[in-house]
């Protein structure tokens, strides 16, 4: 860590100069009762959104080698040429350190995590609760695969029971290369910061990742501000089938270390416009705006950009060669009758759900 050139004295930082403007300095920091009890209007949807079982098509090989099935959040099981990665597993909860208080989860993983197919690798890109869960890993510790991940995540990881032998961190562009498979994974440059405590912020690294085989290349953002090291990436590593790229959980007063749909089809244009699939969204309240803020900001600008959206439901296989035209298919949830919850302390989820973790 300490040889990592974004490493300054006891912490990362991010290297390149942040773009004027990302951050309006007039609107003030929300406070962590307005983030965590409220002070947003539709938070949360009045209902469960719409999802799908992908276990049937997992079942079948991908007709054109890359398939991607969003499960929530920025957790997305990817299919490249017959090697299953998973990215920023999340099933829990609560995107906090607590389960009693703190970002509750309003919609289901739409598969249980024992019924997940046969992984190759996890790829984990910061230590943040929304993308680094304990419960979650704890129950994928005794999987055997490969946990590539940023520079000291590892330590948590160990921490929590998953092998030391099976724990790759990587610096920015640094890559591995899975032994028995053809796919090399490379951490990239990302704008953001790390920490799950005050005092251990910034004391963990935060990356962008490339994932390429001979026949498809894939970009994952993990969490970032916009950057014009994108360029740089597209110029090294692409040009790429597929773009993952955060879209929600945006807020002006830090918009210099989150996309928001309108600075990711900006991120877009750097990394060459591919079929763009969103992340980061319809899973857990972690600002202000909008629950379906995101999706709607997107289907109306994207087709001005002509960047190719790929907006499939939750748990729906979607090749990008294939993807159909985006539709608008969260609106339904506009017609369902209201249930009660917040999205903080007591959140939106029925008490007595089920929960697909085990």
């Amino acid at each position: 860590m300490q040889a990592s050139p974004r490493w300054q004295g006891e912490r990362f930082r991010n290297l390149h100069p942040i773009l004027p403007g990302l951050r309006d300095p007039r609107v003030p920091m929300p406070t962590f009762r307005e983030l965590l009890l409220g002070g947003g209007e539709r938070r949360v949807p009045p209902a469960p959104l719409p999802s799908l079982d992908p276990l049937p098509a997992w079942r079948r090989p991908a007709a054109s080698g890359l398939r991607a099935t969003w499960l929530g959040h920025s957790t997305v099981l990817l299919e490249i040429d017959g090697v299953r990665v998973l990215t920023d597993p999340v099933w829990g909860v609560r995107a906090s350190p607590t389960r009693l208080a703190g970002p509750r989860r309003f919609q289901p993983v739409p598969v249980p995590l024992r019924a997940l197919p046969p992984l190759d690798l996890v790829l984990i890109s910061h230590d943040h609760y929304d993308h680094l869960d304990y419960p979650t890993i704890r129950q994928m510790r005794t999987l055997g695969v490969p946990f590539v991940t940023s520079l000291g995540v590892g330590a948590h990881l160990e921490a929590w029971g998953v092998p030391a032998d099976n724990i790759i961190e990587l610096d920015w562009w640094e890559s591995h290369t899975l032994a028995a498979a053809d796919l090399t994974v490379t951490a990239v440059p990302s704008q953001h910061f790390s920490g799950r405590t005050l005092k251990s912020r910034n004391t963990t690294l935060w990356s962008s990742w490339v994932l390429h085989s001979q026949r498809h290349r894939v970009f994952f953002s993990g969490d970032t501000g916009l950057t014009t090291e994108y360029i740089d990436v597209r110029e090294r590593l692409g040009p790429f089938d597929l773009v993952m790229l955060e879209v929600g959980g945006f807020h002006p007063a830090w918009g210099d270390m989150h996309l928001g749909p309108e600075n990711a089809l900006k991120a877009l244009t750097y990394l060459g416009g591919a079929p763009f699939l969103p992340i980061h969204w319809g899973t857990f309240a972690l600002a202000m705006h909008a629950w379906d803020q995101p999706a709607e900001v997107l289907l109306e600008r994207a087709p001005k950009v002509s960047a190719q959206l790929m907006m499939p439901r939750l748990g729906e296989p979607t090749e990008p060669v294939l993807a159909p035209p985006p539709q608008g298919w969260w609106r339904t949830t506009d017609a369902a009758p209201r249930r009660c919850g917040r999205a903080g302390a007591r959140g939106a989820l029925p008490r007595s759900m089920p929960w697909p973790l085990d």
